[in-house]
């Protein structure tokens, strides 16, 4: 079951497509490309608690996005091609296909579709998910839940104490979970996950080993012509909540260690979560110093020429396991429910 806030957000995009409003405002609002974000592509399941659905799309949605893409008249490009395209401001729309994190789903699911359609995209990688060191923290959460009757435990920022029998209970107990954990520091977040993930029998580091791709085969999924591989930090912390040395070596290490195993130059970065609580101006900057080309934000927006002056902080659409219906991405790709939305943002904060 969605939130309140994702329910919303899919009848608004439902609107949207059922109304044609989204085909009217494409010509002006839909920009000069697109960046999308996926994270994992494999195939549905049908588990009654699953709060990190959101992430993952199946094969068939994705081939679908594709297949829109080019009824659409888009070029999808790599992001090495991003920022001429932008400079020039002319040209067909572009597309540019991303994945985070580097899951093994990318290469065994995604890869074959993105063949077929002859589309490069870039992938991402956290060296610590390579190195079997980095644990990802917010499914560890959401097995917390799972095998727990009741949370109870004490944070830096107050008791929480939350029922958790009922699958109804659980996705409640989830939700206000994690909004907790994401208002802690980084270092608290973690140290805290990981003693109620060892407390709950949660196999932290063979998850990571199940789902993420090693060294060897990274550098084998890296020889296909249409992968580029760009750096999301050593470790995925939220950089905003890192001291600026921190931060900065998240980036400059990632990148370093990147090009070391892969022998070629890494150009393009991922701020992790990437959202404005996890990626701001400080970090835009430290993108820029060490190195990157572009760096993208999960903030999300079409791709406008303007955004040529702004290649550390550009804006991503999230292909949200949610809503997997062409009728929805093309709500998305017109530009007019991220031109909404900021607007409405920006009133709210004169």
């Amino acid at each position: 079951m969605a939130s309140l806030r994702h329910q919303a957000i899919g009848a608004a995009l439902r609107m949207l497509a059922a109304t044609r409003l989204d085909r009217l405002a494409a010509q002006s609002l839909g920009g000069q490309g697109v960046i999308l974000t996926f994270h994992h592509v494999r195939l549905a399941t049908d588990r009654e608690f699953s709060e990190n659905r959101l992430l993952e799309v199946t094969p068939s949605f994705l081939e679908s996005v594709l297949r829109l893409l080019r009824e659409l008249d888009y070029d999808i490009v790599p992001m090495d091609a991003v920022p001429a395209r932008l400079s020039s401001g002319q040209g067909r729309r572009f597309a540019a296909i991303t994945f985070d994190d580097g899951y093994a789903d990318t290469r065994d699911y995604a890869l074959p579709i993105l063949k077929r359609f002859e589309a490069p995209f870039t992938v991402y990688v956290v060296p610590g998910f390579a190195d079997r060191l980095a644990p990802l923290w917010w499914l560890d959460l959401e097995d917390i839940v799972r095998a727990r009757p009741n949370i109870d435990l004490t944070l830096s920022t107050g008791r929480v104490v939350l029922p958790a029998r009922t699958p109804l209970e659980k996705r409640s107990a989830f939700r206000q979970l994690y909004w907790r954990m994401r208002a802690l520091p980084e270092a608290e977040m973690r140290e805290t996950i990981a003693l109620m993930a060892a407390d709950s029998r949660v196999d932290t580091m063979g998850r990571v080993a199940r789902l993420c791709l090693d060294w060897a085969a990274l550098r084998d999924f890296s020889r296909e012509s249409l992968v580029t591989i760009g750096a999301h930090s050593l470790n995925h912390p939220r950089l905003r909540l890192l001291p600026e040395e921190a931060a900065r070596h998240e980036m400059a290490a990632s990148k370093a260690r990147l090009e070391a195993e892969f022998g070629k130059p890494v150009k393009h970065f991922a701020y992790p979560v990437g959202d404005p609580t996890s990626a701001g101006a400080r970090d835009f900057r430290l993108a820029g110093e060490v190195g990157f080309e572009t760096a993208v934000t999960t903030r999300p927006g079409v791709l406008f020429p303007e955004h040529a002056s702004a290649l550390h902080a550009l804006p991503r659409l999230s292909m949200n396991g949610l809503y997997q219906s062409t009728d929805l991405v093309r709500a998305l790709l017109s530009g007019l429910p991220s031109g909404l939305a900021n607007r409405f943002r920006r009133v709210n904060a004169d």
